[in-house]
């Protein structure tokens, strides 16, 4: 009878551990606790303890002790702050509207078929596969007053007749981190638009050209509705970098000349770091937030609207 009631049953029973990972809940709880302890190590960690600084008066080797919102009352009347706030915003304004311009024309280019296309697919992601403090060392000598290749070319052109100091004087020194991070950031633009414009189906545009669409009405009435979504979710993606952009700047200019390039990023290594006042620097990094969170809900709202026409 034992022999018989186990051949039944189909062998061996399955251990605990098994019949555990069988149940969906138990295996979503074990996947999704290795996640749950990075981000706590990673973000939520370092985000309280952000907040618990900009509370106090901390520097480094002093805990400092509880000042409440003295801190922010402090970098809200501090001039260099008030330039800070201008230049984030202005370099993540710009540069977005350059790598989403260049980039959707990269895409449109990209997406066309000619000789070569895998090839030049690989070659386009090369600024964004490179790491960002190698390839902006390079570009920091390309802008060298002294060494520019930049300067001896427009000088062999006949274009100027003295060296241009493009990171000595303000408004090219942010023109240039500006122009390196359009750079750097259009290819990512690009394939992601691109894998946007192959969901497309082409027999809408074919309908429409049949219709007599020319092709700035084809790309206006059909293809841009149609990528929409996928370009303000790769606008959010590019403005929660750039607002935070902190190698760049900081290899280029180190906020300078004369703090005219600092971003929230810099501004708040350059206290809370170089200086050695941890709660002025915590409480600018923390400042970037309240800005940042306004624009990633304006977009998603914007994003859900997009899919919901």
């Amino acid at each position: 009878m034992v022999a018989l009631a186990t051949s039944s049953a189909g062998g061996k029973r399955p251990a605990p551990r098994a019949r555990l990972l069988e149940d969906e809940r138990w295996l979503a709880f074990a996947l999704l606790v290795p996640t749950a302890i990075l981000l706590g190590l990673f973000i939520a960690y370092p985000f309280v303890k952000g907040v618990i600084l900009s509370l106090t008066s901390a520097r480094v080797g002093v805990e400092g002790e509880f000042v409440g919102l003295k801190n922010f009352v402090k970098i809200w009347n501090d001039g260099i702050f008030h330039v800070t706030v201008w230049n984030t915003f202005w370099y993540t304004g710009v540069t977005t509207v350059f790598k989403l311009a260049l980039g959707l024309w990269l895409a449109l280019l990209l997406n066309r078929h000619f000789r070569g296309k895998a090839f030049i697919r690989a070659f386009i992601l090369l600024p964004f596969i490179i790491p960002t403090v190698l390839s902006t060392f390079a570009w920091k000598w390309m802008f060298d007053p002294t060494f520019s290749v930049i300067n001896w070319t427009l000088y062999q052109l006949g274009f100027i007749t003295q060296r241009i100091n493009w990171l000595g004087d303000p408004d090219l020194a942010m023109t240039s981190i500006i122009i390196i991070n359009v750079w750097r950031g259009v290819p990512f633009f690009a394939i992601s638009l691109l894998a946007g414009l192959q969901t497309i189906s082409p027999e809408l545009n074919e309908a429409a050209a049949i219709d007599g669409a020319r092709p700035w009405q084809r790309f206006w009435h059909v293809t841009w509705p149609l990528l929409l979504p996928v370009t303000m979710v790769v606008v959010l993606f590019s403005v929660i970098q750039t607002f935070a952009d902190f190698q760049l700047v900081y290899v280029m200019t180190g906020g300078g000349p004369a703090n005219a390039t600092h971003l929230f990023a810099t501004y708040a290594y350059q206290l809370g770091i170089g200086t050695g006042l941890l709660a002025e620097g915590a409480a600018i990094s923390l400042a970037m937030f309240p800005f940042l969170f306004l624009i990633v809900v304006v977009q998603l709202l914007y994003i859900r609207r997009v899919e919901v026409r």
